[in-house]
């Protein structure tokens, strides 16, 4: 998958975590239910120990109450591929 098409998925993939702020009350359990789709995805698109580390960082992130504001994927994005140093 080319890095611009990443980069655009963890952009609708932080978008949909976001969502739960729109709908007060209702949003904590949708991220019940956000959190561990999250995470997989996240393994899914970023392989390896840091797709893993990072799994679980968007679990988290999506779980705990206020901190679906973090683009974690986008975050991510920008680890793998501007701060990461290649081997």
């Amino acid at each position: 998958m080319s890095k611009t098409k990443k980069l655009l998925i963890g952009i609708l993939l932080d978008a949909i975590g976001c969502v739960s702020y729109i709908i007060p009350g209702i949003g904590e359990f949708v991220d019940i239910i956000w959190a561990p789709i999250a995470g997989w995805l996240m393994t899914k698109l970023y392989e390896g120990k840091s797709g893993k580390v990072a799994g679980i960082v968007a679990f988290v992130e999506e779980a705990v109450p206020g901190l679906d504001i973090i683009p974690t994927f986008t975050l991510m994005w920008i680890y793998t591929y501007l701060l990461k140093k290649e081997n």
